[in-house]
């Protein structure tokens, strides 16, 4: 029989530096989850991921047993990083702040393809691209 689920938690945590202070413990303590093993368990998922938020998805069940699904970091942190800036622009449409290729915006979207609503590389391609703009980095043609 299937286990009854109580909630669904979604966080985005460093990898690898879960600990039981904000955001992580008021989020599950009142769940009754284990926090300090929660915090191991993701910390050990993540550790090769260092550096990223790393969204995470806790499916509470009312047996206090849990379980967790990492997703990609946000599509806005891998654009950051691939035009090697800091932050998006606060007026995206005057002021551009970086440069991806596509051959970067290809990588970005098959890194989060699994995270996005279509199976085509195409329409993924075009959902990153949205994101660029939004942030004020230019896509070289």
């Amino acid at each position: 029989m299937a286990q009854k689920i109580k909630t669904i938690i979604k966080l985005q945590i460093p990898a690898g530096q879960a600990t039981p202070a904000p955001p992580v413990g008021p989020a599950l303590a009142p769940h009754g989850l284990n926090i300090m093993e929660f915090c191991q368990k993701f910390n050990e998922l993540t550790k090769t991921q260092a550096g990223w938020q790393i969204p995470v998805e806790i499916t509470v069940y009312e047996n206090k047993a849990y379980e967790l699904k990492l997703k990609q970091p946000p599509a806005s942190e891998l654009l950051k990083k691939a035009a090697g800036i800091e932050k998006g622009s606060g007026l995206p449409d005057k002021t551009k702040v970086g440069k991806v290729t596509r051959e970067q915006l290809n990588k970005i979207a098959e890194q989060k393809m699994a995270d996005l609503n279509t199976d085509s590389l195409e329409a993924a391609m075009k959902i990153i691209e949205g994101t660029a703009r939004n942030m004020g980095i230019e896509i070289e043609k």
